[in-house]
């Protein structure tokens, strides 16, 4: 069966992040793991911050739901630097099967959420291929300026740093995989379970969540580093940070929040709501003392926030408390593509 999701890491490290074009003093910050925006430097003092990511059109979700997802996963990266997004690009590449209809839902939805968030779209390009299908239709870049040192990258993680987390674990995965499967799950988890869980799906941002941790101040201080949860999940995500910053995250895996439902959804598709797709958690690393001013402001954007572990000396993602700890294993793969797939082999979707 083919494989879906990001690559692995061997062929990031071996093939892409070797093949990156010229070499410009003006990259900041280029691509590497764990690091979702680049930061490129324009002079005067500024820096543009700017990303990229697939946009999808899922039938079972709908166009105008798939849309306010595509730009939330992308907006949702870029804010996780500290920086709000002002412009985006979008290429569409509509799958034949798609109707006018839907692809006008669809890219009228882009452009509304997009007004809303306050981001203008410079260019992009529209069409149909042969050979495309639904799910990935394109890719959408967002980017926005900010001065030298008025962003954070997951790098900038600080030893003695908490690291809090804000609301739940396997919220992206749970939600799709009710939305798109409801009768196979019906019959596992109840119709009121999977109703709840796809009803999580206008969860699966971090933008305010962002925005209301920048409001804890950036650097030195305050909040070090941000970190959305996508593929690999909560604990992918914790990895990779610890990965970019060359520090030890030690997490108390029992601390890290699961609802019910994102237990039950992933249960029934033999996945870990801690390993996969996590889209609406954010990870942030502060200064202790400035935890409960971020809790605070979390909070009234209307999320919760967890302390789920600490920033120290070494290298890796630990699992445990005090001196019982543990590294996690980690599949190269977030399982949640192969669950995705079972469900289409089964008849829904």
């Amino acid at each position: 069966m083919p494989h879906g999701g990001k690559e692995r890491n061997d062929f990031m490290e071996s093939v892409v992040y070797a093949s990156l074009g010229r070499k410009s003093p003006s990259v900041v910050v280029g691509p590497g793991r764990g690091l979702d925006n680049a930061v490129v430097s324009v002079g005067r003092g500024r820096v543009v911050v700017v990303t990229v990511d697939p946009v999808s059109a899922i039938p079972a979700l709908g166009m105008r739901l798939s849309a306010w997802m595509s730009v939330h996963l992308i907006a949702s990266d870029i804010t996780a630097s500290g920086v709000d997004p002002q412009f985006a690009t979008f290429a569409y590449n509509f799958p034949p099967s798609m109707t006018r209809a839907q692809r006008e839902e669809y890219v009228r939805a882009i452009g509304a959420e997009c007004s809303r968030l306050g981001v203008s779209i410079a260019a992009g390009h529209t069409g149909s291929y042969p050979g495309g299908g639904f799910t990935v239709i394109g890719s959408g870049v967002m980017f926005g300026a900010a001065a030298e040192g008025g962003y954070v990258t997951p790098s900038m993680a600080r030893v003695g740093d908490a690291i809090v987390m804000t609301k739940h674990a396997g919220i992206e995965a749970a939600a799709t995989l009710a939305v798109a499967f409801p009768g196979f799950l019906a019959s596992r988890v109840g119709e009121r379970t999977v109703r709840r869980a796809g009803a999580m799906a206008r969860l699966c941002s971090t933008v305010e969540d962002a925005q209301a941790s920048r409001k804890a101040g950036l650097g030195p201080g305050g909040v070090s580093s941000m970190h959305d949860a996508t593929e690999g999940g909560v604990l992918g995500a914790l990895d990779e940070m610890a990965q970019a910053s060359g520090k030890a995250f030690v997490v108390d895996a029992e601390e890290i929040p699961v609802s019910e439902e994102a237990r039950a959804v992933c249960g029934a598709f033999g996945i870990d709501p801690l390993n996969t797709m996590g889209e609406g958690a954010l990870l942030v690393t502060c200064a202790s003392e400035r935890v409960p001013e971020l809790e605070r402001r979390i909070a009234r954007a209307g999320a919760r926030a967890a302390e789920i572990g600490r920033v120290e000396r070494g290298t890796g993602l630990w699992l445990g408390k005090g001196t019982k700890r543990r590294r996690p294993s980690l599949s190269g793969r977030d399982r949640f593509w192969a669950a995705y797939d079972r469900g289409l082999r089964l008849g829904e979707g």
